[in-house]
């Protein structure tokens, strides 16, 4: 076989499957044969004819920066993985040489690119990616586990090992998407008590199953009131916004007590807040949180076997790659949470 089916996005909503050449690794890299790729709220950027990143030509690569498979063939200079080895792989692409870089937060290099928007991306059978980008599973680890570890779980890790988050804390994530709901594991992994914001009552039911002490309905009930009643006047020790909203950022600055911490997580353009009173006289730290570095990997998907978290529950749909056009609509309009292409 020399062609595989690729998906492509030629702009307004439309899905191609394009049969192209199987891709040959070169100096530096690995072929992949796909067995999981994950759909991204960002991907939709690209189905609509634009872009989350500045210079993305649309339709010209194949999405899906949530990809993990088995390697099936190495190039030149590679000796550090070999044809069989089951991996994942990281969405950023750099230059190899500058800080951010060799700190492995690769996302931050001058010259970053994103697999999935200016290099193809895991929505095919195949892909070619350095060698570098590629993140070891363990042998019990299912290849749609990894796929969604590769960004909901790993971000919301990162972000909740930069906060601290242990068994002392009352811990508010608000937005039961795949990020919130990831938030909701990794959270009681580690021990906190977690109290999941939604205005949907179908993801606060998932937020329970995957481990929530408390939710909270923000359409139906009044946020702060609880949040207080809960924590006894006292508010949430942390807080974490998966929403990208105005009110889960507000919310969340609210929320916490004083010397609380705070990560904004889901993407917005603009939030008006109140300087004084959420931040200076309470003296809170806030932060942003956007992905992990490479090297956590290992560390992240140690921690989700160890606590043998649920994260297929994260996935609500599972689709054939031929099936592509339904998976994006149905994504778009909502319709799924997570949603995985699967080849087995």
């Amino acid at each position: 076989m020399t062609t595989m089916n690729a998906v492509f996005f030629p702009g307004d909503k439309k899905v191609e499957i394009r049969q192209v050449e199987i891709p040959t690794p070169g100096q530096g890299e690995v072929l992949v044969q796909l067995k999981a790729s994950a759909i991204c709220r960002s991907d939709m950027s690209l189905y609509y004819g634009t872009s989350v990143f500045e210079g993305t030509k649309c339709g010209c690569t194949v999405p899906g920066h949530e990809p993990a498979g088995v390697i099936t063939e190495v190039g030149a200079g590679v000796s550090n993985y070999k044809a069989g080895d089951r991996v994942a792989v990281y969405l950023a692409l750099g230059c190899g040489e500058c800080a951010h870089c060799k700190s492995g937060y690769k996302m931050f290099c001058k010259e970053f690119k994103c697999i999935g928007f200016d290099s193809h991306g895991g929505d095919a059978e195949y892909m070619v990616v350095p060698a570098e980008n590629c993140m070891r599973l363990p042998d019990s680890m299912s290849f749609v586990t990894a796929a969604v570890s590769t960004d909901a779980v790993g971000t919301l890790y990162h972000a909740q090992k930069r906060l601290g988050i242990s068994g002392r804390d009352y811990l508010v994530i608000f937005g039961m998407g795949p990020m919130g709901g990831a938030g909701v594991m990794i959270a009681k992994g580690l021990g906190a008590t977690v109290i999941a914001v939604d205005m949907l009552d179908e993801r606060l039911e998932l937020a329970k199953e995957l481990g929530a002490d408390y939710t909270i309905n923000g359409k139906t009930m009044n946020v702060q009131e609880e949040i207080a009643r809960i924590t006894k006047g006292l508010g949430a020790d942390a807080a974490i916004d998966c929403s990208g909203s105005p009110y889960g950022e507000n919310d969340a600055l609210d929320c916490v007590r004083a010397h609380g911490r705070v990560a904004f997580i889901g993407e917005s353009k603009e939030t008006t807040i109140k300087p004084s009173a959420q931040l200076i006289r309470k003296q809170i730290s806030v932060m942003g949180s956007w992905y992990f570095p490479i090297q956590e990997f290992d560390e992240i998907t140690e921690f989700i076997v160890r606590k043998n978290l649920p994260v297929e529950k994260l996935v609500t749909h599972q689709f054939k790659l031929e099936e592509a056009e339904t998976a994006f609509r149905m994504f778009d309009e909502r319709k799924t949470e997570k949603a995985v292409f699967v080849w087995e």
